[in-house]
């Protein structure tokens, strides 16, 4: 996963912040997110999802597998950290929806990127989701 992730932050990075073939026209983002356990910063691309209120939305959905990827432990343990949008980095603080937050999110969700619809059906998890706000 490491070598397809590089791919695309490389392809990220030299097309201001767009993506071709599987995230073709997805709104991406990539996560400057470090380590529970480690301490390393690690970087995560994620299709994200921007809200009226200029704060963000990414799922922890892993591909619909049993477990929660390695990033969401990350941003448990360490919620502030920073991303890149487009060719900007920033700083931001994430924190994990509530059940009901994430019910009132949920269908917007899967109605603008039906893939993670597809993901659930894949899990008995329910997928977290988080909301990346910018701080200074």
């Amino acid at each position: 996963m490491s070598d397809w992730n590089d791919g695309v932050i490389r392809e990220f990075r030299a097309n201001g912040g767009k993506v071709g073939g599987y995230f073709e026209g997805a709104p991406m983002i990539l996560l400057h997110h470090v380590g529970a356990k480690s301490g390393t910063t690690r970087v995560s691309p994620l299709v994200y999802f921007p809200q009226a209120d200029g704060t963000m939305l990414v799922v922890a959905s892993k591909g619909g597998a049993p477990s929660n990827p390695d990033w969401y432990y990350n941003l448990k343990a360490h919620p502030r950290f920073e991303v890149e949008v487009g060719t900007e980095t920033f700083p931001v603080e994430a924190r994990e929806l509530t059940p009901e937050e994430r019910a009132e999110v949920w269908p917007g969700i899967v109605a603008e990127r039906p893939g993670f619809g597809d993901y659930e059906t894949k899990t008995t998890r329910v997928m977290p989701v988080f909301r990346l706000s910018r701080v200074s």
